[in-house]
């Protein structure tokens, strides 16, 4: 059996990590990952719990798909819960593909950075155990290589879904900001036009009463 573990802190505060995260896959950055589906939300007493089934492509050495299979796509089973209060966001994930001799255990938790709330802190644990093949040291070697490669992927893939939620937040405020000036400048511009007709009207009553004078 081994086990892998990591940490890396995100610039970004939790809640934009958090909203990330639930929009992590698919990106460009970890093409390994290439679908989700929810199979379960709850709300428990102000804890989102979520089941999700996780699509992804593993990719063995040709001895190793010689020895297990190598099917087109692997599924694994992501159970997540997300405490807004205490700000804690946690992910457990194992493999549901090749669950009769191997087993891939992954735990990820988002937290803010204890010295530094304008942070997000993010731990990451993986088991990793085959049984019943030959070679399964080496193959428990390959896997967890494989689990620290794609972490650092997916570390670039969330902050490639940050990029891009903050470039929709501009574009929302660009939007909202050039509805705002079309408003004005039609209000601006109904105004004059108020303003002209009133000014005409009142021009047209003064001419009347010149003529009634005279």
């Amino acid at each position: 059996m081994k086990i892998w573990t990591s940490e890396h802190v995100f610039n970004h505060p939790w809640e934009t990590v958090a909203q990330a995260a639930w929009r992590k896959y698919p990106n460009p950055i970890n093409t390994a990952v290439i679908g989700t589906d929810v199979v379960e939300r709850r709300v428990v007493d102000g804890v989102l719990h979520t089941h999700r089934l996780v699509s992804s492509k593993w990719y063995f050495p040709q001895w190793a798909q010689k020895l297990i299979g190598s099917p087109n796509v692997c599924y694994a089973s992501e159970q997540s819960t997300v405490d807004p209060a205490k700000k804690l966001m946690t992910l457990k994930t194992i493999n549901l593909t090749f669950g009769s001799f191997l087993s891939v255990y992954e735990t990820l938790s988002y937290v803010p950075h204890p010295s530094d709330p304008g942070k997000t802190l993010l731990k990451q644990e993986a088991t990793v155990q085959v049984e019943g093949v030959p070679l399964n040291r080496y193959m428990e070697d390959v896997l967890t290589k494989n689990i620290s490669t794609n972490a650092g992927k997916g570390r670039q893939g969330l902050e490639w879904v940050i990029g891009k939620l903050n470039s929709e937040v501009k574009e929302l405020a660009s939007s909202a900001a050039t509805s705002t000036n079309e408003i004005l400048n039609h209000t601006k511009k109904s105004l004059d036009d108020i303003t002209d007709q009133a000014r005409k009207s009142m021009d047209e009553l003064s001419a009347k009463a010149q003529k009634i004078h005279v």
